[in-house]
């Protein structure tokens, strides 16, 4: 086996370590337990992809056929490797070990871990799933430890933020949601997926004008439970205006009337205003002596607590098989990255072969000097001889090498649709340097 494995490619004593983490890699994947590659390559000490190598030869020779990669149980060997109980919360990394799943699955529900490298993904979805829960995470140095590129693991987090954006666009507020602000209501996007997960298919959803609650004691609660919702003193005068709620008729909601039959005495009235003086004044007091704190607070990332959105109820949070996930509704059905860039480059094509049409039947059949078509030749004048540099430079840039091979194709008849696909080199070879051979 290691004669036919090794042979020839490695030198006395070179082959020994690598066959031996290709052997122990493969050993943990059949029994379905995480053992990254670039961590077997790491302890080693060869290259992760001459690693690689040795794991296909050894499958092959064995005849194994391995499990199915599966990216969260990276997930979770990535987060139980950099966080230690013993430094963090151990109620904090099961949160993030919770909401980070719940997210990996959302990726893997939206095709943005098919055909791509699983721990960028990983890298991403942690450094989101960290900063949501205020734990200072960094791309460098998490890509440094895991042996992947960071610029990678950005395109990743990227990809992460626009789909929430997207998800976004069903709340209320969804339009005024960018990938700029996506983190400070991320926690709203997250509750609504996570409730949306859980909704039943095809369930009917009750709009609030049919649930019957009273708005008058809402915001009753809301304004007298300062602390509990988390607002501060000193914006309540002026978010107060916000909350105002007034009668549908235009009419006060206490009259003169009303006042004159509660009997209220002077002596009650009087103490009454010198208490709400008295707390209003030390409200005041307090405000100024803490702006300075409120001013740092505010400069940083200010959420809720986890626990006041966060429930973890979902089965998103737990390890599903892939038709599970992609059964689950999450706010957002997405086609997969290179099926849209596809489709993309198909139209681009189309719209360059449309083009190349236009510039062939100009030459081919160039119009009449006297009808008065003279647009073209001014440009082309004024590109060669003068005008704006910036117009110029970006005139001499609409025709690019694709098109020349595009016009050469379609002057040797080839049919369009086979020009859209975009195998020029195969259609060049068949069409224009072997056409006169039989």
């Amino acid at each position: 086996m290691v004669e036919t494995i090794t042979e020839g490619e490695y030198g006395q004593g070179d082959w020994l370590p690598v066959l031996i983490g290709a052997c122990a890699y493969v050993v943990m994947r059949n029994d379905n337990k995480p053992l990254p590659l670039f961590e077997v390559a790491d302890k080693v000490g060869c290259d992760i992809f001459e690693l690689g190598q040795m794991v296909n030869r050894v499958v092959d020779f064995l005849e194994l056929k391995l499990p199915e990669f599966n990216i969260v149980n990276s997930f979770e060997w990535v987060v139980k490797t950099c966080f230690n109980e013993n430094l963090m919360d151990k109620e904090k990394i099961e949160r993030i070990l919770k909401q980070g799943i719940f997210l990996m699955q959302c990726l893997v529900k939206w095709y943005l871990t098919t055909g791509r490298r699983p721990i960028p993904i990983v890298v991403a979805v942690l450094v989101f799933v960290a900063q949501l829960n205020e734990v200072d995470v960094r791309f460098e140095d998490m890509a440094k430890e895991l042996h992947v590129a960071v610029h990678t693991c950005k395109l990743r987090y990227k990809e992460l933020l626009n789909n929430l954006v997207k998800v976004a666009q069903a709340l209320p507020w969804g339009k005024d949601i960018t990938v700029e602000n996506i983190m400070k209501n991320a926690q709203f996007v997250i509750q609504y997926m996570e409730l949306k997960s859980m909704s039943k298919h095809g369930e009917k959803r009750k709009s609030l004008e049919h649930v019957g609650f009273d708005l008058d004691g809402l915001v009753r609660d809301c304004l007298s439970k300062e602390v509990e919702f988390g607002m501060d003193s000193y914006g309540m005068e002026n978010d107060s205006q916000y909350f105002e709620v007034e009668d549908p008729t235009g009419s006060p909601g206490w009259s003169i009337d009303d006042l004159e039959k509660l009997k209220i005495s002077h002596e009650c009235l009087s103490l009454l205003y010198s208490k709400l003086s008295n707390e209003v004044s030390n409200a005041n007091s307090v405000g100024e002596s803490g702006s300075d704190n409120r001013r740092k607070r505010r400069m940083g990332f200010d959420l809720f607590e986890c626990r006041e959105w966060w429930k973890g109820k979902s089965e998103l949070s737990k390890r599903l098989f892939l038709k599970q996930i992609l059964e689950k509704d999450v706010g957002l059905n997405a086609l997969p990255p290179s099926f849209v860039s596809g489709c993309l480059a198909y139209q681009r094509r189309r719209e360059k072969i449309k083009a190349a049409k236009v510039r062939i039947d100009k030459i081919m059949c160039p119009p009449n000097a006297n009808s008065g078509d003279r647009d073209d030749d001014l440009c082309i004048l004024e590109c060669l001889n003068g005008g704006n540099k910036r117009r110029r430079k970006k005139m001499a840039i609409v025709v690019d090498w694709e098109d020349f091979i595009i016009e050469t194709l379609l002057l040797h008849r080839v049919e369009e649709e086979e020009i859209e696909k975009g195998h020029y080199n195969t259609l060049l070879d068949l069409h224009v340097f072997n056409s006169g051979s039989v």
